[in-house]
């Protein structure tokens, strides 16, 4: 395709891309909304979340009696020297039912370590939510910025090839030489080359926001007012202390490692169960004592272990280690999640004042522009003196777009440094995942595959998508 249709079809797309009828504009609200309801890993922690719920089922049976029936038939088949071949059918039944009466709080402490790691998932969900809504701004600051970049380029080529055109209008008259002329088709060269690498760009922008968002951008409205942070840098690192799932997660970690070594503290000791059995076996024929009976037994059973060759205390160090080393990773994460903020809250500061630097910038290469333009109709400026004027303009415009584009990113890169970039806190309006939801659907431990509850809730997890 001509590099002049090539063109003409970039920037109907890059206008499509922004500028679209009202209505259809999608606003940073709208996308980030589209992220989270169509995140594939949202799903995916979520079900994982679930997961961990239905360990707490587990823990919780693990307390309750046991039940079992078992049901049995034998054919013997014996030769006998007297009677000759004989075969006897025999049929047995039997329920046994057991019960631990005290295990010294291990299944209780059991119970409590699968509520800590439910926990501990629902903060993984908290950091994934706030990785998949980062990731959407990120896509829809990249697209208007790259739209905005392509279009400042495409300006950039309409202005030089009427400078180029001019140029060859006053070579024919013999008021410049071809030197002018060539340095300005020289120019017009770079400039498409550098409107071909902004189109590239634009494009490389629209599929990392369809990735993100869930569908290709259909017109992009100016972003609104950024939500507030902190007022400072200390009360930033304190909100990130308290409310980042990556610190939160850790606290847990500590909270599993204690319960775990608890647990295997107290494997050391004995437990103490009841059993209980009833049998029913018949034989055909019926053997010579006549009629079998049914037999039952009850019984109390304490068991514990003497000696496992240090097993038992080599898993209760090891797991005094895991304390250990979760306190160590907590306290990482902490220094973590405070470079984090400071990171952000310095990305910030650069950003703003990269803005007001490059709209003084932009305001004095206008003046200067417009000043060399008026002095080379004098014939005081040369071409290439105008066109590097045109160029320090062009770099501050485009400066000052990716400026813009930082300062909304470092301000959603703090929220989520501090924890606060989720749904809810940004108010954007939508149904957002209860993670109680399932977890008081199955915390009891029910029998049926899929509780009431259950069914409601998958209702809840349809309308999500939907809505």
């Amino acid at each position: 395709m001509p590099f002049g249709k090539l063109r003409i079809a970039a920037l109907v797309l890059a206008s499509l891309v922004v500028t679209p009828v009202a209505t259809q504009a999608e606003s940073l609200s709208d996308a980030m909304v589209s992220a989270y309801r169509s995140s594939g890993l949202l799903d995916q922690q979520r079900a994982l979340l679930r997961v961990r719920d239905e360990d707490v089922a587990v823990a919780v049976a693990a307390t309750r009696p046991v039940l079992n029936y078992a049901i049995s038939s034998t054919l013997n088949v014996a030769n006998n020297s007297l009677v000759g071949v004989g075969a006897t059918l025999s049929a047995s039944m039997a329920l046994t039912a057991s019960y631990t009466i005290f295990d010294f709080g291990r299944g209780e402490l059991g119970i409590d370590l699968a509520r800590e790691n439910v926990l501990m998932t629902r903060d993984a969900l908290v950091g994934v939510e706030q990785g998949v809504i980062l990731r959407a701004v990120s896509a829809f600051l990249a697209v208007r910025s790259a739209h905005e970049t392509a279009m400042l380029q495409a300006n950039n080529v309409r202005v030089i090839t009427e400078q180029l055109r001019a140029a060859r209008d006053r070579f024919e008259v013999g008021e410049i030489t071809q030197t002018d002329v060539s340095l300005a088709e020289a120019a017009l060269a770079g400039a498409k080359s550098a409107e071909a690498a902004a189109r590239g760009q634009l494009m490389v922008a629209r599929e990392e926001y369809k990735a993100a968002i869930g569908h290709y951008p259909n017109g992009l409205r100016v972003p609104p007012a950024a939500p507030m942070t902190a007022r400072s840098l200390a009360e930033a690192k304190a909100l990130a202390r308290t409310r980042h799932p990556d610190v939160r997660a850790a606290q847990r970690a500590v909270s599993v490692a204690e319960i775990a070594t608890e647990i295997a503290k107290k494997s050391m000791l004995p437990t103490l169960s009841a059993d209980a059995s009833l049998s029913v076996s018949n034989t055909n024929p019926a053997p010579p004592s006549g009629i079998n009976s049914p037999a039952a037994s009850v019984g109390l059973t304490l068991a514990g272990p003497i000696y496992q060759g240090g097993r038992l205390s080599a898993l209760y160090r090891q797991a005094k280690a895991q304390v250990e080393a979760a306190r160590a990773a907590l306290h990482i994460a902490v220094q973590s999640v405070e470079q984090e903020v400071a990171n952000a809250w310095a990305q910030l500061a650069v950003a703003q004042a990269s803005i007001q630097a490059t709209d003084q910038q932009i305001r004095a290469s206008r003046v200067a522009l417009r000043g060399a333009r008026e002095e080379q109709t004098l014939g005081t400026r040369t071409t290439l003196e105008v066109l590097t004027f045109e160029q320090d303009l062009l770099d501050a415009q485009a400066a000052r777009i990716s400026a813009q584009s930082d300062q909304y990113l470092a301000i959603y890169n703090l929220l989520s440094a501090m924890g606060m970039l989720t749904a809810e806190h940004l108010r954007l309006g939508i149904a957002t995942y209860d993670p109680e939801a399932y977890y008081d659907a199955v915390k009891s431990a029910p029998v049926h595959n899929i509780s009431p509850q259950g069914e409601r809730l998958e209702s809840m997890l349809e309308a999500l998508h939907k809505k």
